[in-house]
């Protein structure tokens, strides 16, 4: 090295710095491709009974947990169940014992298009517990359930009921998002809420009627029951809402209209074209490495 600097010959520079401005002009063309979001396809369930109680036999010597879901579906994927009686083994002298019979249970829930839905219907409906095999703990005559949530739209939940509903061999009427109390002596007591429904943003939840029991038939603690039990429950949760690509600029980024008239008819005088102002930018890209060069050259030879 010997301490001198090297530097580039002038064609070489020259050639160099033309490379360089040929290659920049034309960059500002390009344009990112769309995006696509990929959001929360949204969710829905149904279930037509769902228990969490605790049956105690033999003065609670033994404990059961009555734990029993029947027609219980969730989506993304559509599904459906339609079952007509739920039993549980165990509590009954070994015998199975039927928790609830119907004419009608269907579960249904559905996620597709931007809606996701759950239905639940429930007819002709029986619902016993252990210790009250002769009286059943509530019948109904028709209750569905349904909540919808749809992409753009606010959610909805909706349960209704048609017939008679009966507890513990008592007719009982029933409003809509109020609590009813029915209390039969040295039967037990159930406290039933109807149609309570909840609503947000971007979810949903309609549950048809909900039961908080304490059952023990003529205080002889053979069956104790307690606990709650859920009739006709739908729920959903709202899908993304797609998002929409924007149309793509026909018009080249950084295009200058002529004075005095319109671009095309200024290009149609000059027979320029769309690229006229990038050709016209490399070309003093090239006159200034042009003048560097010489410039450069005459150094060298002085």
């Amino acid at each position: 090295m010997n301490g001198k600097n090297f530097r580039l010959p002038a064609r070489r520079l020259a050639a160099v710095a033309t490379a360089t401005a040929l290659t920049a002009a034309p960059a500002v063309l390009a344009a990112a491709g769309p995006a696509h979001a990929t959001g929360d396809e949204g969710r829905a369930s149904a279930v037509v009974l769902r228990t969490g109680l605790d049956v105690s036999l033999l003065n609670k010597t033994v404990n059961v947990p009555l734990a029993v879901s029947l027609n219980e579906v969730e989506a993304p994927r559509s599904a459906e169940k339609a079952t007509l009686t739920a039993q549980l083994d165990g509590v009954d002298g070994g015998k199975p014992f039927s928790v609830l019979s119907a004419k009608v249970a269907s579960a249904k829930a559905t996620v597709a298009d931007g809606r996701a839905e759950g239905y639940t219907n429930l007819a002709d409906a029986e619902v016993h517990v252990p210790g009250l095999r002769l009286l059943s703990l509530i019948e109904v005559g028709q209750v569905t359930s349904r909540a919808t949530c749809e992409a753009g739209k606010k959610p909805t939940a909706t349960s209704n009921l048609l017939g008679d509903v009966t507890v513990l061999g008592k007719k009982v009427t029933l409003t809509a998002g109020g609590t009813t109390n029915v209390q039969v002596p040295g039967v037990g007591e159930v406290r039933l809420d109807y149609s309570r429904t909840q609503t947000t943003s971007d979810t949903a939840a309609a549950t048809a009627l909900e039961l908080k029991v304490a059952v023990d038939p003529l205080k002889l603690n053979v069956a104790e029951v307690e606990g709650t039990l859920t009739l006709a429950k739908a729920t959903c949760e709202t899908p993304a809402e797609p998002e929409r690509e924007a149309a793509p600029s026909t018009a080249p980024a950084g295009e200058v209209e002529p004075q005095g008239g319109s671009s095309d008819e200024g290009l149609a005088e000059t027979g320029g074209n769309s690229m006229t102002p990038y050709i016209a930018g490399g070309a003093v890209a090239l006159l200034l490495a042009g003048g560097g060069a010489v410039a450069l050259a005459r150094r060298d030879r002085g």
